[in-house]
């Protein structure tokens, strides 16, 4: 659907929610089944969906797959193995002063979800959050990014050919399909996007009290310790940069080394470059490209400041931004007040680990955070700033783990999801007690007998 009229959408709305009301959707075969079309789509596709990426962000088939396709495999896997335990009705214990009753723990859906994703991982960060929409027993409107045209058609394609629209339907649309969908009601509305996006769909929601799960970003700090092992650390950092040309929500976005190895670190990140992509990333085909010349515009003029140590080409009419790093950066210039989404790594140096987690702790929550070095110490910067997630020497990792909840907090996003995360994001758990006709105790009724007795107790 290439257009949609506010009469269209109510429509798609009043049949979506009178579905949900059938209750078909909170049969558990059901759901089941759902997903089981689903995974079935993919593989159908798998090809397709990787020829549109590569299209769209010029990814190889092998990055697709990691970073894409493989991910929502696993989650509907992962699902399609919990769910029945998940949805199940759980009885949970009663305290003694509640007696003769019982207590239970029932998971329902929330009802119509939308979901509106970005571009920069725009297979994965749409289809991944339906699986939990299909999971719990939501019905689902979706939204891709018109920004990638080939890979956002196809998945029109296939919700279309899967499922009917008053179950789960896709449109397109630019930001004026983004403002009409946010006039309407839902009972959940899932977005990921920038932290400026993210206030804008949080007030529209907050129009209708709709609940809201912001999958935002932020400039996720990475620390490298004098006591880390540099090879392991500056290959892992090469890589974790370049992954999508550095467009990724999680990449680390700048770095925070230790003066006494700054020197021996970044040649080896340069190293590591090379042998991924050869002498020329350009000429490499498994370097993807900048989704737009809006976005090479952005990123050029981030580069401005500070001294580039490798790197700096740029081939505007090939959505080209070599990997680069840049030297001797500064807290205040451009490049460290707002978000990369490049190949750009700037580079600042610490001299105690106090300082790095001042600087951190200085600004906003940033949506990952890495450090390199020993693993207790790792753990003690952990403890003392804040983060969505990270990982200690390894980079993006705890993206990849389902019994991990990915999200942000603060500035870098509110909610969770990832395996049961991503069940419970589309739930609504409802606690139940369940009492017996006799005995009827008479403590609780006026004028409350036995109630110093009763005091003792509760």
């Amino acid at each position: 659907m290439q257009t949609l009229s506010s009469t269209q959408l109510d429509t798609i709305l009043e049949k979506q929610r009178a579905f949900f009301n059938s209750n078909a959707t909170k049969d558990v075969r059901f759901r089941i089944e759902q997903l089981k079309k689903l995974k079935g789509a993919l593989k159908k596709y798998e090809t397709e969906i990787a020829d549109a990426l590569k299209k769209d962000l010029n990814k190889s088939f092998e990055e697709a797959y990691l970073t894409e396709i493989s991910i929502v495999n696993q989650e509907i896997s992962y699902h399609l193995a919990n769910i029945k335990q998940w949805a199940r009705l759980k009885r949970v214990e009663t305290p003694l002063h509640l007696l003769p009753s019982s207590s239970y723990l029932m998971t329902e859906p929330l009802g119509v979800a939308l979901i509106i994703a970005p571009w920069n991982y725009p297979f994965n960060l749409l289809f991944n959050p339906l699986v939990g929409a299909i999971s719990s027993g939501c019905c689902v409107i979706l939204k891709p990014s018109p920004y990638t045209p080939t890979i956002s058609a196809l998945m029109g394609k296939i919700i279309n050919e899967i499922y009917d629209e008053k179950y789960i339907t896709l449109v397109e649309g630019g930001r004026d399909v983004n403002n009409l969908l946010l006039e309407k009601r839902y009972d959940i509305i899932f977005f990921t996007g920038s932290p400026s996006l993210g206030k804008i769909v949080m007030k529209a929601a907050a129009n209708y009290l709709t609940p809201v799960i912001l999958e935002l970003g932020g400039k996720s700090p990475c620390i490298v310790d004098k006591k880390a092992n540099l090879e392991v650390s500056a290959k892992r950092i090469a890589w974790s940069k370049s992954i999508n040309s550095g467009q990724t929500c999680i990449a680390p976005d700048y770095l925070l080394v230790h003066k006494d190895v700054k020197d021996q670190l970044l040649p080896l990140i340069v190293k590591h470059w090379k042998i991924m992509f050869g002498e020329d990333p350009q000429q490499s085909p498994y370097f993807p490209r900048m989704v737009n010349q809006k976005a090479i515009e952005r990123v050029e003029k981030l580069m401005q400041h500070g001294t580039i140590f490798h790197g700096g080409k740029v081939d505007a009419a090939n959505r080209y931004i070599e990997p680069t790093i840049i030297d001797n950066v500064q807290p205040d210039f451009p490049i460290m007040q707002e978000e990369i989404f490049g190949p750009i790594l700037p580079v600042m140096t610490y001299s105690s680990i106090d300082e790095a987690i001042a600087y951190i702790k200085a600004n906003e929550k940033p949506l990952a955070f890495y450090y390199y070095g020993k693993e207790k110490d790792g753990l003690k910067v952990f403890h003392e700033t804040s983060s969505g997630g990270g990982c200690i020497n390894d980079g993006l990792l705890h993206i990849a783990n389902h019994n991990l909840p990915f999200g942000g907090v603060g500035n870098s996003g509110m909610g969770a999801y990832h395996g049961h995360e991503s069940f419970l994001a589309f739930s609504n758990r409802r606690g139940i007690i369940s009492s017996l006709n006799r005995p009827d105790l008479p403590f609780k009724y006026v004028p409350f007998k036995l109630f110093n007795w009763i005091r003792k107790i509760i």
